[in-house]
């Protein structure tokens, strides 16, 4: 766990916090994950975050077209809603992980 946190950090330092609980989203991300059960915990870290960053360039790139008018306004706010709701899971793994890093910091040897 302590190798995946830099992967983790690095991964997720492009992306902006938002407000709001993660909550669902987290729940969401843990549903998806329980899936692939084979799979490490750094592949499950780098799916998320490659998830998270498809889904922002996505929502931008409905953005720019819904300005340009050749997109609808409900395309554009589905693809914004669902890159918020990647960005609030990847913020609550990042948010879980470091809880868990000062955990085993604190531990005494």
């Amino acid at each position: 766990m302590i190798a995946a946190l830099p992967l983790l950090t690095s991964a997720l330092s492009a992306l902006a916090p938002s407000g709001g609980t993660a909550a669902s989203a987290a729940t969401t991300a843990a549903t998806s994950v329980a899936g692939s059960a084979g799979s490490d915990f750094g592949q499950v870290l780098s799916q998320v975050s490659n998830d998270a960053v498809k889904k922002m360039k996505a929502a931008e790139t409905a953005a720019l077209s819904g300005i340009e008018g050749k997109s609808s306004a409900q395309d554009v706010v589905q693809s914004v809603m669902s890159a918020q709701e990647s960005l609030q899971t990847a913020l609550a793994i990042r948010d879980k992980s470091v809880a868990a890093f000062q955990e085993i910091s604190r531990m005494a040897i």
